[in-house]
């Protein structure tokens, strides 16, 4: 059995990194928490030299490394010369769900010193350069740990790597910013919003009524049709290309109309497809 997978998991303290980790051990990963910056090539080394049955792992990277951080891209650039599958994922969440959770947890943020917020923005800075290298950034305030779990597992367990793609359709609201996981985006903040109709406005993009008003427009029509004949176009080229998991962004002003609606039947075409598909809707039901 060869070595031939390896998922580096970093990212914000509190964002989902202890969580992701565990996760990854269940779907059978070799797990290693805070290995030195420096050892990770002979760590590679080791285990691609010795036989066993690791076949994949998954290291936890932090701001525990102190001032050997700034010695990642370098180490990174050395890891992708081998003959690895190799995934640095980048875990983060909004300021206010930082600082929720480390209330919840009672845990001290590693660079609090001054206050809690002043923390994460120091931890913000130091990791960007890691940040600007990672193959997936996973923003974790929408998700609770179940949620998580499962995104995970969709996204990298054994059958997600050897099945078709897998899609994750998400509909948000850009007062509440864009999703940074969103590898596409489409906006329909151009098509009139329900929300100015007395009736529907109560209602979301769940609703059939919110549904048809949307469908006797034109121009929604149209772009629907634009949109899914590009999906149909990219994706089998992104299958070619070895790509496991694509995630589609759609979104409105709000997200409980618009974007909710054109999400919700993009995610079911895609599925008549054949393809594995998750909607999801970020933003539904906040105000």
């Amino acid at each position: 059995m060869k070595f031939d997978r390896l998922v580096i998991i970093t990212g914000l303290s509190g964002s989902g990194k202890s969580l992701a980790a565990n996760c990854f051990e269940d779907m059978g990963y070799y797990c290693v928490d805070n290995l030195p910056i420096r050892l990770i090539p002979v760590f590679i080394d080791l285990i691609t030299r010795s036989p066993g049955d690791i076949r994949q792992v998954a290291l936890v990277i932090d701001i525990r490394e102190g001032s050997f951080l700034r010695d990642f891209p370098e180490i990174l650039d050395q890891i992708r010369k081998h003959d690895l599958d190799v995934q640095v994922l980048f875990f983060e969440a909004t300021t206010e769900t930082l600082i929720r959770r480390f209330s919840e947890t009672r845990r001290p943020h590693p660079l609090a010193s001054a206050s809690l917020e002043d923390g994460i923005q120091r931890e913000r800075e130091i990791l960007r350069p890691i940040r600007e290298r990672a193959d997936k950034i996973i923003e974790s305030s929408a998700f609770n740990v179940h949620e998580l779990r499962t995104y995970l597992l969709d996204n990298f367990s054994e059958q997600s790597r050897t099945g078709s793609l897998f899609i994750a359709v998400l509909s948000f609201g850009y007062k509440y910013g864009l999703p940074p996981e969103a590898d596409l985006l489409f906006d329909v903040r151009f098509v009139p919003n329900p929300h100015f109709v007395e009736a529907l406005r109560p209602k979301t993009g769940l609703d059939p009524e919110v549904a048809a008003y949307l469908e006797a427009i034109e121009d929604y029509r149209q772009y629907f049709q634009m949109v899914f004949s590009m999906l149909l176009f990219l994706v089998p080229r992104f299958v070619k290309e070895g790509k496991t998991y694509l995630t589609i962004g759609i979104g409105c002003t709000g997200g409980r109309h618009r974007s909710v609606s054109m999400a919700q039947k993009l995610g079911e075409e895609l599925a008549r497809q054949g393809y594995r598909v998750k909607t999801t809707h970020r933003d539904l039901w906040k105000t």
